[in-house]
């Protein structure tokens, strides 16, 4: 493989992309629509602040904390696909592993998840220590999920877990005693979506490199078959608890929320997912995750309407 170039310390680019910014970004939007459900309102502005700074250091910290776990085990996959530059994936939009690639020193790495650690774990706290808490758990959470690549492929529910904190989090921050319904909901609507539009897809995209590494996915070991219908069930309950919710939300006009969450349900999980069959190319399934990766925005877009004035 020809040798990478290393990155001067001022790249700052290659920083983001060890934190996956774009795919950040778009998470963002996951805690956003808790806080905004479980309150009905909108939060006081100090709280807005904080919780914003919050959640985006505590996404870069546990996206980076994933590319650090994983730094032997990338360095592996890269070793074949090092020189593909084409590249679909939401998540590799500017570069993939960038330390694994050597683009980036291992000590730099960890300086950049360390920092972003303690600012959501300091923010976490101020917010509320359960957040804190929460943002602990993700990381040992995050960590135990790279470490059983090779063992089971039912690390896929740690992270769908992974993927509810951040918004469990943001639920606290507004509301020390949340109604449990609503937490039991939301819990159960972002796991289906992180399933069947995030993590299995995600999967049969790497296929061939996931078998190649040894890796236990879903699609390797029950096959392709299996997979796709366990995202269709994932997606289509999502889709139905994604609607629901707001009926264990004080969020005001209920009726506005249903119709713009059917159009994001539609748009954004159920229409790729016919689109994905349509094709019958496991490899495909990347653009049901590109565009599944929208979804928690269409949500937002939808609460924020809710609350206009």
């Amino acid at each position: 493989m020809e040798q990478q170039r290393r990155a001067r310390p001022q790249d700052f680019r290659l920083f983001l992309a060890l934190s996956r910014t774009p795919h950040l970004l778009l998470d963002l939007a996951t805690p956003m629509v808790a806080a905004l459900l479980c309150l009905g309102r909108f939060p006081d502005v100090s709280t807005v602040i904080v919780g914003l700074i919050t959640v985006f250091a505590g996404y870069a910290c546990v996206y980076a904390l994933n590319d650090v776990t994983d730094y032997r085990l990338d360095r592996e996959r890269m070793a074949s696909i090092a020189r593909q530059e084409e590249c679909f994936d939401l998540d590799c939009m500017f570069v993939r592993h960038p330390v694994a690639q050597g683009l980036i020193r291992f000590k730099s790495a960890v300086v950049w998840t360390v920092f972003w650690g303690t600012v959501a774990l300091v923010g976490a706290a101020i917010l509320n220590p359960v957040c804190a808490g929460i943002f602990i758990l993700g990381g040992l959470l995050e960590a135990a999920y790279c470490k059983l690549y090779r063992v089971t492929q039912w690390k896929v529910l740690i992270a769908a877990v992974v993927k509810t904190l951040g918004g469990l989090a943001a639920i606290f921050a507004v509301n020390p005693r949340p109604s449990p319904g609503f937490v039991v909901i939301y819990f159960a609507w972002i796991v289906l979506w992180e399933v069947g539009g995030q993590n299995v897809p995600n999967d049969l995209v790497d296929m061939e490199e996931d078998a190649r590494l040894g890796a236990r996915t879903i699609p390797l070991v029950y096959g392709t078959h299996v997979a796709v219908f366990v995202m269709l069930v994932a997606l289509v309950a999502g889709v139905v608890l994604g609607l629901g919710v707001v009926f264990a939300s004080p969020l005001p006009r209920k009726w506005l929320y249903v119709m713009g969450a059917t159009v994001s349900g539609v748009a954004f999980l159920l229409l790729p997912y016919r689109a994905f069959l349509a094709q019958g190319d496991p490899g495909k399934a990347v653009t049901l995750f590109n565009r599944a990766s929208l979804y928690p925005l269409g949500m937002l877009v939808t609460t924020l309407l809710c609350l206009a004035r």
